[in-house]
């Protein structure tokens, strides 16, 4: 199984930006989708955004047109690109594989991945 390894997290004030990195073992394109999700402290774990093998793009409302996820073929590696970063962006970020769904009309991912250690965002006020 191709494992997911999550990178470059860090702390920075609001309005900053920040680059995540999901390094892949192997061909990323052996998955359905990537996505990257967020766990705040006390908080239910939610999808953030993902990218299938075809190229298609979800990301959630409350990050749109602030984060971006894209892939790097070549390097086994998909992105999200967070910019304009909010306090209540705070979290442990995690990636991982699986398959767009919906439940009841919300998109969401089936995870067929373990999850990893993630890497904590921290913004600041």
């Amino acid at each position: 199984q191709v494992q997911l390894v999550e990178s470059g997290g860090g702390l920075v004030q609001a309005g900053g930006s920040l680059r995540l990195s999901c390094a892949a073992s192997g061909s990323i394109s052996s998955f359905n989708a990537v996505g990257w999700y967020r766990q705040a402290p006390g908080k239910q774990r939610e999808l953030v955004a993902y990218i299938t093998r075809g190229g298609s793009t979800y990301h959630v409302d409350s990050v749109t047109g602030r984060f971006t996820i894209s892939r790097d073929n070549a390097k086994n590696t998909v992105y999200l690109q967070m910019n304009s970063l909010k306090p209540e962006d705070t979290a442990v970020y995690y990636c991982n594989s699986g398959a767009p769904i919906r439940i009841a009309g919300i998109i969401s991912m089936a995870v067929d991945g373990s999850w990893g250690r993630g890497t904590q965002v921290t913004v600041s006020s």
